[in-house]
């Protein structure tokens, strides 16, 4: 908002000179607050150093800076600016990626809040708390990972199922929709994204109570809703308020009426291919998790999905657990990057699965190019076809439940939380490494009984979670897409659950449990610098320049799925402080 204060005295000298120049800085003043955030300024996020308006710095998700001035040399001198609190009455997991637009930093923060700060002070301009009602449902934590920024606004999701945006100079509601019905399951914690024609594409969470998955468009200035495509087949999709055809093939691969309630829910961030108009995402678990109630393949749960951005159609998907078991959904962004190989640059795209492998594939056909596990420890498959895509089982899947008990225990690597989970990747394309925040853990799982019913967890089975290792649990792995190689890694006590960021500077940035914000040579792995921020860290980082000077933000606050499903992991970490708060850094000048 503008201030009164420099206008003071103005008037004093009363010639026609200082009205207009009076006239013209208020011109000037109302020319720059009606400067916004362009589809331009989206697509070239990850190019443009001074702000950082998407999340994954970027639409191909890279999570890549190219600023340098803190490097591997200068590192050691970074302090912290300012922490910003988000309060003491909501401290629960804090997931948030923060965003940045001319001098402000907007992040969201646990029960659907959004804060809009100072970047040089860490003065609060701003604070919207949503109002959420009785009876939200959320899987795990009452967390959210971030917003979109879009000309004068910062648009989010919410735990009961709305996407909402707000006026970026004020924090007031510029218009609100519903996107489904939270009695059911559904909610909101992933960020959305904007793509060609001002478009905000947002996807749901809720499969744990069998909300069935699907990606929206909305147009941005309105809220009005462009397309709907559910990715379970079976359900019809909507353009601009028509019958847009069904997804799939009705019954083809679910039994009955069970794909009404088939979850899927692809409730982490999605990527975007502007050449191509292709949106990708990551689909979630189907339900329940009891897979003997449901025979077949359900489709398009547990799958990697290109969706047309302008029309909502599904264009290819590659289905990465079949009749998922374990919940291995997988809802891993897909990354995307130009692989060099046979003499050819491919439009490729990464996927680091919950199920413990890892996939290069072509984004433009979603054929597979490479595909290797990136844990150490895998009972159920023991490879990949690359000519199908399908798993080689193993048969290590939990046993049929009879009558009212409880179908055979099996010990399964990894656990449900995954070889990687949500927490998402980055890719350094000098280094041509992937940085994957891994974790090594297993569980003992079993199937139960179970019916649908409204409102309630639909799940048929029971788990365990167990450390695979004793020394170690998380593991920062830089990884090369072209071999399966992993080059050099950071073995961590607790569970790696935060984001990674890779700069031009050879630094690869990520959080722990433990509290720490550290910084890693990008080439070795050699840990070059750390912080403590006072509770776990489960957000992403970013950086960004301004006034000469580059920064570096993350969320600190310990949350999330693994305290509350962890089993025996969870006591390994049952000491660590919550919290809610955001950190700033820079440079110590001397």
């Amino acid at each position: 908002m503008m201030s009164k204060k420099p206008l003071k005295g103005i008037w004093k000298t009363g010639s026609v000179t200082s009205l207009s120049l009076c006239i013209a800085t208020l011109i000037g003043v109302a020319t720059a607050q009606a400067k916004g955030v362009t589809e331009k300024d989206v697509l070239n996020d990850q190019a443009n150093t001074k702000n950082v308006v998407s999340y994954g710095m970027g639409p191909h998700v890279q999570r890549f800076s190219g600023l340098k001035k803190i490097n591997k040399s200068t590192v050691k001198d970074l302090v912290p600016v300012w922490s910003y609190s988000y309060g003491g009455e909501k401290q629960r997991g804090q997931e948030a990626q923060p965003v940045v637009h001319d001098g402000t930093i907007f992040v969201t923060a646990s029960y659907s809040r959004l804060f809009a700060v100072d970047v040089k002070t860490g003065e609060e301009l701003w604070e919207y708390n949503h109002r959420l009602p009785e009876g939200i449902l959320p899987c795990c934590d009452v967390i959210n990972r971030g917003a979109a920024l879009y000309d004068n606004l910062v648009i989010f999701g919410t735990l009961d199922a709305q996407l909402v945006a707000l006026k970026r100079d004020t924090g007031k509601v510029a218009w609100k929709v519903k996107t489904d019905k939270y009695k059911l399951g559904h909610s909101i914690t992933m960020a959305p994204f904007i793509v060609k024609g001002g478009k905000v594409i947002v996807s749901n969470a809720g499969s744990e109570f069998g909300a069935v998955g699907w990606v929206q468009a909305y147009d941005a200035k309105t809220g009005k809703r462009v397309w709907h495509r559910p990715v379970v087949e079976g359900h019809m999709g909507y353009l601009n308020g028509k019958e847009n055809g069904i997804t799939g093939k009705t019954n083809a691969t679910w039994p009955g009426d069970l794909w009404k309630t088939g979850g899927g829910a692809p409730w982490v961030q999605g990527s975007y291919d502007p050449e191509l108009n292709l949106v990708y995402f990551g689909t979630g678990n189907p339900a329940p998790w009891n897979s003997y109630k449901r025979p077949g393949d359900n489709l398009y749960t547990a799958s990697i999905v290109a969706i047309n951005a302008e029309t909502g159609k599904l264009v290819w998907h590659l289905q990465t657990v079949p009749n998922d078991s374990w919940d291995y959904d997988s809802v891993s962004e897909l990354l995307l990057f130009d692989l060099k190989k046979g003499g050819k640059t491919i439009k490729a795209g990464a996927h680091a699965g919950k199920n413990g492998y890892f996939y290069v594939l072509d984004r433009s056909n979603g054929k597979l190019v490479n595909v290797f596990p990136f844990v150490k420890k895998l009972t159920w498959a023991k490879g990949v076809d690359m000519k199908t895509g399908r798993p080689i089982e193993t048969g290590n899947r939990p046993g049929n439940p009879v009558g009212k008990k409880k179908g055979e225990v099996v010990f399964s690597a990894p656990s449900f939380l995954g070889g990687k989970n949500w927490n998402p990747m980055a890719y350094h394309p000098g280094t041509g490494l992937f940085y994957v925040p891994a974790n090594e853990w297993g569980m003992d799982i079993w199937n139960e009984p179970i019916t649908y019913k409204k409102g309630a967890a639909y799940l048929g089975a029971g788990f365990t979670i167990k450390p695979v290792f004793d020394d170690y649990i998380g593991a920062l792995r830089a990884i090369d897409p072209k071999t399966g190689k992993i080059v050099w890694e950071y073995q961590n006590n607790a569970p790696l659950w935060a984001g990674v960021l890779a700069t031009a500077g050879d630094l690869v940035f990520t959080g722990t449990p433990e509290g720490y914000l550290k910084a890693f040579d990008a080439k070795t792995g050699k840990e070059l610098w750390k912080f403590q921020t006072g509770s776990g860290i489960v957000g992403s980082p970013i950086t960004w320049e301004q006034d000469g000077e580059q920064f570096v933000a993350v969320s600190s606050g310990w949350g999330g799925a693994v305290p509350l499903w962890g089993g025996e992991v969870a006591k390994r970490v049952k000491h660590l402080n919550q919290g809610g708060s955001l950190w700033v850094f820079k440079l110590h000048k001397s």
